[in-house]
């Protein structure tokens, strides 16, 4: 186990994340793309000059761009941002245009754009499986073994064998479940449902605020409840039953990125949460030094959220087009160009200001405005 993982070791475990993690994307677009018979041009991982490539048999060319932030792949015809039919590609021979993107049905084009998230979200789904059948499913019965004194749990009067059913109608069925709500909801007032005895009864909560530092010196602030549960119980897991313990991780997880995307789009956490590139390498960096059970995690985390994030409805992300999709399927005819193209234009703005702002953030996360303000001062 590292102990301080430096700039080098963090740069390749951010390398060995994010690369095949974007291969694997832009191979669900092109794997769906060559289904339905469309010729890609080329297929990158990286933007920006091309390092490293090479042109296989059908045309593709295959290569490595500088900046490792990201992938493409370029189908034919893509001759302009919003992929809408153009005087250029009408001016293509016909046998070459069939092959085009823009020739294809509308439900083979949204398939298409679907496919780079879904294998995003089904590798997470296999990653996880995996750890369930290696290490169980935690079966924990969501009743208090200890109140902590002091804590949001002992002001509102639970006590030890009091079984927590449900937190603001939200089902409870393990003790982990209960720390997983209340870790993203810190300082929220909740109703939590109670079993004692053979009588069940309502209490009001507020979860409690911690901030927690980490071996590494990050700083998180999370909820607790301030009660602890009995002995661990974990169940074995068959290799049939595995993938759905995989989708059902899968699926608690994009509920906890709504929830605390909600949180910060409402004002209820701070978008100095918000992380980038650099904060990526970081973590990347820290859990691969404890060791490759943590780093594959991080991987189906990582996976999640970029399957996640590029469903989300904003032009230029895959949830833009097959927003875009949606309405031509509504209205029997796509967008008007220049509507799509100012759409773009928008989506654009909006992701190179996420950009800045979480660049901020990173740089803040590894002490970079700290160091600067103590040479100022």
């Amino acid at each position: 186990m590292i102990e301080n993982p430096g700039i080098l070791f963090s740069v390749l475990a951010f390398l060995c994340a994010i690369g095949p993690l974007v291969f694997i994307h832009e191979m669900g677009h092109y794997t769906a793309g060559r289904f339905f018979g469309i010729k890609a041009d080329a297929f990158s991982i990286g933007f920006g000059r091309e390092i490293a490539g090479w042109t296989d048999r059908l045309g593709t060319r295959w290569k490595i761009g500088w900046l490792p932030l990201g992938g493409y792949v370029k189908f034919a015809g893509d001759m302009n941002p919003a992929g809408v039919p153009d005087a250029a590609w009408l001016a293509l021979p016909a046998a070459e245009r069939e092959r085009t993107f823009q020739a294809k049905p509308l439900w083979q084009r949204a398939i298409v754009v679907a496919a780079g998230p879904f294998v995003n979200l089904a590798l997470a789904v296999l990653i996880l499986a995996g750890f369930a059948y290696a290490y169980g499913v935690d079966r924990t019965p969501p009743v208090i073994d200890q109140v902590a004194a002091g804590t949001p749990a002992a002001a509102a009067g639970l006590a030890p064998g009091d079984r927590i059913v449900a937190i603001d109608g939200v089902a409870m069925a393990t003790f982990s479940d209960l720390a997983k709500f209340a870790l993203i909801r810190p300082g929220q007032a909740v109703a939590v449902t109670v079993q004692r005895d053979d009588r069940r009864q309502a209490m009001p909560l507020t979860i409690g605020t911690v901030r927690q530092r980490d071996r590494f010196g990050n700083e998180y602030r999370i909820g607790r409840l301030g009660i602890a549960g009995g002995k661990p119980v974990y169940a074995p897991v068959s290799l049939i039953e595995a993938p759905l313990a995989g989708v059902r991780a899968t699926a608690e997880i994009v509920s906890g990125t709504v929830e605390t995307l909600g949180q910060i789009i409402s004002g209820r956490r701070s978008i100095d949460e918000l992380g980038g590139p650099i904060r990526i390498a970081k973590v990347s960096g820290e859990q691969m030094s404890l060791g490759w059970p943590a780093f594959v995690w991080l991987l189906a985390l990582l996976s999640i959220n970029l399957g996640f994030i590029n469903l989300l409805p904003v032009p230029l992300l895959d949830g833009g087009h097959l927003l875009f999709y949606a309405v031509e399927a509504v209205r029997r005819r796509p967008l008007e160009p220049q509507a799509q193209e100012w759409a773009f234009r928008g989506g654009l703005a909006a992701v190179l200001l996420l950009m800045l702002v979480v660049t901020f953030n990173d740089l803040g996360a590894v002490g970079v405005w700290q160091r600067l303000a103590g040479l100022i001062g």
